[in-house]
C-alpha cells in the first residue's frame, strides 16, 4: 500500500495569510516555480512584490520570511512565483520543496517600485533581468494596460546557463497562448534572452548588449541606442547588473523613479539595499 502524503498546513498568525499551493514547475536544479491561491481581497499593481515565506524551526519560531516578486499580472486568478533553490537557504531550503496542497505564508500588503505609476510616458518599454528578476516582468508583459501606454516591450533576460531560462518557450513565442495580450504581443513585445556561460544565439551580459548595439537589432524599431527622451527602463536582477546599468543610465541623462515621483527608469530597491 503507497503511503499517500498529507498536504502541510501552517498554524494561522495575525500578520500573513495562509494560502495554499496550487502547482508547482521545477525548471532545473536551480530554479523552480510555484502559484498560490489568490485571497478575494488581496489587490495588487502589476509588478509589485509580496512576502512569501513558511514557518521556522523550532517551538514558537517566528515565519522565515523572503519578498518575492509576484509573476501574475494584477487581474489573474492565482498568484505566481519564481524562485532559486538555495539547499542551505534558510527558506528556500524547505520552500523548494512544497508541493500542491501545502500551506505557505503570504504578507498582506504588496508593495514595490517596477510599475509603470512609477515611469513617465515614453514610446518604448525596456525590462532588464538576471535570473529570477524576470518575475515582476512576466507579470508586466501580461498585463494589457502596458501595451495601451507604450508602442513596444523588449524584455531583455540574461541568465548564465541555457536551462536558467524560465518561460523560454512562452516568452518566445510573444505570449501568443495569452488570452489577454496576444493580439498587441504579436506586434509589440520583443523578447531577448541572453545566455553568458554557454553557446546560445545571443551571448553577453546586458551591459555588453547596450554597448554594441546588439540589443537594437530587429525586430526592435527605433533608434540603436537609449534614448531619454523616448525609452523607460525598468531593472531587477543581481546587485551587480542593477547598479552597473543604473549608473550608465544616469550618465546619459535617465532619471530615477519611485512611486512618489515618476522617473525614466525604476529599480526594486527592496532587493537591492
Amino acid at each position: 500500500m503507497t503511503d499517500v502524503r498529507v498536504p502541510k498546513t501552517l498554524p494561522e498568525t495575525k500578520a500573513f495569510l495562509n494560502v495554499k499551493v496550487l502547482w508547482v514547475r521545477h525548471w532545473n536544479d536551480r530554479l523552480f516555480s510555484f502559484a498560490v491561491e489568490r485571497p478575494e481581497s488581496f489587490r495588487f499593481r502589476s509588478g509589485e512584490f509580496v512576502m512569501i515565506g513558511l514557518d521556522g524551526d523550532g517551538e514558537g519560531a517566528k515565519p522565515i520570511m523572503r519578498a518575492y516578486s509576484i509573476a501574475s499580472p494584477h487581474y489573474a486568478e492565482e498568484l505566481e512565483f519564481l524562485s532559486i533553490k538555495v539547499e542551505d537557504g534558510p527558506l528556500t531550503s524547505k520552500l523548494q520543496r512544497i508541493e500542491p496542497g501545502d500551506e505557505v505564508y503570504m504578507g498582506k500588503k504588496p508593495t514595490g517600485t517596477l510599475v509603470t505609476d512609477a515611469l513617465v510616458g515614453g514610446k518604448r518599454l525596456f525590462f532588464f533581468s538576471t535570473g529570477t528578476g524576470l518575475a515582476p516582468f512576466l507579470s508586466l508583459a501580461r498585463d494589457p494596460d502596458v501595451y495601451g501606454m507604450f508602442d513596444q516591450v523588449i524584455l531583455v533576460h540574461s541568465v548564465r546557463q541555457v536551462s536558467d531560462l524560465a518561460y523560454h518557450d512562452e516568452l518566445q513565442a510573444r505570449l501568443a497562448e495569452d488570452p489577454l495580450v496576444s493580439d498587441e504581443a504579436a506586434t509589440q513585445f520583443h523578447y531577448i534572452p541572453t545566455v553568458t556561460r554557454e553557446p546560445f544565439r545571443t551571448t553577453g551580459r546586458i551591459g555588453d548588449l547596450i554597448e554594441s548595439a546588439a540589443l537594437f537589432g530587429d525586430p526592435v524599431q527605433g533608434a540603436k541606442k537609449l534614448d531619454p527622451e523616448t525609452d523607460r527602463i525598468m531593472l531587477c536582477g543581481s546587485m551587480a547588473m542593477i547598479r552597473e546599468t543604473a549608473a550608465m543610465l544616469d550618465g546619459i541623462g535617465f532619471e530615477e523613479g519611485s512611486n512618489a515621483k515618476a522617473g525614466t527608469y525604476v529599480i526594486e530597491r527592496a532587493f537591492v539595499d
